[in-house]
């Protein structure tokens, strides 16, 4: 690998940004491509090392007459759970099982604790500034499940200026509305709040904390595949 792509490539690692590099097995060219530069690398070539970082998978394929080496590199994949409430005690661990590295923030001590929370990250810094000492970016998810305005709004304020791929937020329809209303007083537009996610969760009629941390974690995973949902003929209504 040149020094330059090298440099290039460390760069990008280091600002927490999915890349890979694509390597012509015949000649031993290379490319660095990333979602916003081809790296000068032809256009089929561009395409195609933007679907293997998409689907987080190294791997080679063919081009041409010749074959193609795909080398991703990301970030690992992040969940921040706002809340240490039961909901969040199922997931957790279904996320971790999932590959994500996993954090709990709840400045109520008697909730985030190592008990209910084994082998789990936990802050109980106040929302808004654990999340800035996280420092999110686009492999991060968030999830918001305290229903208490004064930890979840002040998370979804952090959350909606970051790169984080998913933003999700327990609630009732009205209570959803009415959280919309509260972030739109604080100037956010309706285009960045329709980023939020709420009802939290894939529709699946979930009632239990453990049925209810699947659905969130099923809609997690649906946007980072970027799976379109079903239609609500097919089922798929919100």
């Amino acid at each position: 690998m040149k020094q330059e792509l090298l440099k290039a490539l460390n760069k990008n690692r280091a600002g927490s940004r999915p890349v890979a590099v694509a390597t012509l097995l015949d000649t031993g060219e290379q490319w660095l491509i990333d979602n916003g530069s081809d790296g000068g690398a032809a256009e089929k070539i561009t395409a195609l090392a933007r679907v293997a970082i998409a689907e987080d998978k190294s791997q080679i394929v063919e081009f041409d007459s010749s074959k193609l080496f795909l080398q991703v590199h990301s970030p690992p994949l992040r969940m921040v759970i706002v809340g240490a409430v039961h909901i969040a005690q199922s997931l957790a661990v279904m996320a971790t099982e999932a590959g994500y590295d996993v954090t709990v923030i709840d400045p109520r001590g008697a909730f985030a604790t190592e008990v209910r929370f084994p082998n789990i990250n936990i802050s109980n810094e106040w929302p808004d500034e654990a999340l800035q000492n996280i420092k999110l970016d686009s492999r991060t998810a968030i999830v918001t499940l305290t229903h208490d305005p004064k930890l979840d709004d002040a998370a979804l304020q952090v959350a909606l200026s970051s790169e984080a791929f998913y933003i999700g937020s327990l609630g009732s329809k009205k209570t959803h509305g009415a959280r919309l209303r509260r972030l739109e007083r604080l100037g956010f537009e309706k285009e960045i709040l329709d980023r939020i996610s709420g009802p939290v969760g894939l529709p699946i009629g979930a009632k239990s904390p453990a049925e209810i941390a699947v659905a969130i974690l099923a809609e997690v995973t649906r946007v980072r595949r970027m799976v379109p949902l079903l239609s609500e003929s097919q089922g798929g209504e919100k």
